[in-house]
């Protein structure tokens, strides 16, 4: 009982953690350990259901069922979260390559490998990473790729939101990467062939959007709108400004108060006068997705045209 006891409080940890408002009070490292200690939940109440549940006891092929799926979950876990990322690492030799400021808060790690084009990753997926160093090879973190990955190199973007984003701007070339992925559907394989696309990215969210630009055909009409606080959160500018001549892409930048840019469904009509035809990208904070999303149904945009990436930790993740 004093087992199954302890992991009925690891559960109601893991459930109470994840209401918003809690969420809001926590470093996003303590709410990912305590729902690491699920698993310890699990096996904790494992040996309760099979000792002294009703329908176990005089029963061994209903135990022996029941605990060969617990193995084949065990099993499952080991490989998709230990052993295949742990092949990735030797087989294609991931290191940090170098690290690269790019705003006050915000930056750039380069992960060097061999033979990366095998890992098929897209413009617009995210990894979930872990640094095999002294101090952060226990907890891997998601952060969406910042450009269309290379045969040897990928680069993902990082703001400072919790210590363990804070930390990586430590994190020393030659350093091990170990990887889990590449996850997500937010890709160029979304959109029809013969709609227009409107890519909208909001302060840190532009780095897939980024990304996702640099694998778009030159041949698509495109539009981009660049939105922020202020102009030092422009990060990328360099980059995007010159894959949107390259691609022909209409080009917004938009730094400043939401009241100068309400990108309501008027104002969003006014920048993009084809954005009803068209297929929009939206990653950025909660808000201004909610914001696109109402804006689209407005002017009678179907839900499946609207693909989203939501950057903020508090409703999904630190940078996913």
């Amino acid at each position: 009982m004093l087992p199954a006891f302890v992991g009925f409080l690891a559960f109601m940890a893991a459930g109470i953690s994840s209401y918003k408002r809690v969420r809001s009070k926590i470093k996003y490292e303590t709410w990912w350990t305590i729902h690491l200690y699920t698993y310890i939940a699990i096996a904790f109440s494992f040996m309760h259901q099979v000792l002294t549940g009703v329908m176990f006891i005089g029963h061994p092929l209903n135990r022996a069922y029941w605990t060969g799926l617990y193995i084949f979950v065990a099993v499952t876990i080991v490989i998709w979260r230990i052993a295949i990322p742990l092949y990735k690492t030797l087989r294609f030799k991931l290191r940090v390559a170098r690290v690269t400021v790019e705003a006050p808060g915000i930056i750039s790690i380069h992960v060097s490998g061999r033979n990366l084009n095998k890992l098929k990753a897209e413009g617009g997926q995210f990894f979930n990473w872990r640094f095999l160093d002294g101090s952060r090879w226990y907890e891997s973190h998601p952060f969406s790729l910042s450009a269309a990955p290379t045969a040897n190199e990928m680069r993902f973007t990082v703001k400072d939101l919790g210590d363990h984003s804070r930390s990586l701007i430590s994190v020393k070339p030659g350093v091990r990467v170990m990887i889990e992925g590449p996850y997500g559907t937010f890709t160029k394989h979304q959109s029809h062939k013969s709609r227009p696309i409107l890519l909208i990215g909001g302060g840190v969210g532009i780095t897939p959007i980024r990304a996702l630009l640099e694998e778009l055909p030159a041949n698509r009409d495109i539009s981009l709108i660049y939105r922020t606080s202020n102009e030092e959160g422009l990060i990328f500018l360099d980059e995007i400004t010159d894959l949107a001549k390259r691609k022909n892409v209409r080009l917004h930048v938009l730094p400043g108060s939401r009241r100068l840019y309400p990108l309501d469904s008027a104002h969003l009509l006014k920048l993009v006068p084809n954005v009803q035809e068209s297929e929009i990208y939206i990653c950025g904070p909660t808000s201004l997705t909610e914001l696109i999303r109402a804006s689209a149904h407005e002017l009678g945009m179907p839900k499946n045209r609207v693909h989203s990436e939501i950057f903020e930790y508090h409703t999904v993740m630190e940078a996913k």
